[in-house]
């Protein structure tokens, strides 16, 4: 029972930390996952500003919805 409290309660501390998505890709290499990562980044912001301009009354939707993108972004990469 203590492990799976412990793993649990890592999981969400990790998803509560979650970083900023990164821009590595270069976009002379890969454009179009360049500007999709982009995309992510301004998606990631604006989640964020919901969040600060809701004090935080989105339950945890918005955020699940940051680890979502940081998810996107280490699949683009």
């Amino acid at each position: 029972m203590l492990s799976v409290l412990s793993g649990t309660a890592f999981i969400c501390s990790s998803a509560l930390f979650a970083q900023r998505p990164a821009t590595n890709i270069d976009p002379n290499k890969h454009g179009n996952l360049a500007a999709a990562q982009h995309f992510i980044q301004q998606a990631y912001d604006k989640a964020v500003e919901a969040q600060k301009a809701n004090k935080d009354e989105l339950g945890d939707h918005a955020e699940k919805a940051k680890q979502h993108l940081v998810e996107a972004d280490q699949e683009l990469k």
